[in-house]
């Protein structure tokens, strides 16, 4: 093999592993205050969107804050820290991308930055909060 192709092919095995470093990496980033995605029960009639079938892959905190609600207690998911600088975003999944992908599928059942779901027959009001 010539020294240019092997130089080459090292160069984009080092690209690849570093891009594969910079999706891993932000995971274990923790800084500032936990976010949580709230599930609060709500009354009235809202325009909402089903979320009894949402897979747990897809929706991990949304999942995670309705199987800890009931219909009298709110529920709350696991932490997300967003990490410094703010860079954590742009590659891990975060309760906010879950509020918005649910806002994607009725734009009517948001309310400012929360967003109403039904689940197992009962409604709530889902948000992103940090604890005081």
């Amino acid at each position: 093999m010539r020294p240019v192709t092997r130089n080459f092919l090292v160069g984009v095995l080092a690209v690849v592993a570093l891009l594969l470093a910079l999706g891993a990496v932000p995971g274990y980033l923790k800084s500032g205050d936990p976010h949580y995605l709230t599930a609060t029960p709500a009354d009235g009639p809202h325009p909402s969107v089903n979320a009894s079938g949402f897979p747990a892959e897809r929706y991990p905190y949304l999942t995670s804050a309705l199987d800890s609600a009931s219909a009298t207690e709110p529920g709350r998911s696991d932490p997300y820290w967003r990490g410094p600088l703010g860079l954590k975003g742009v590659f891990t999944h975060s309760p906010f991308d879950e509020v918005d992908a649910v806002r994607a599928r009725n734009a009517s059942a948001a309310d400012g930055d929360a967003v109403y779901v039904t689940a197992n027959g009962t409604l709530y009001r889902v948000a992103v909060a940090r604890p005081t």
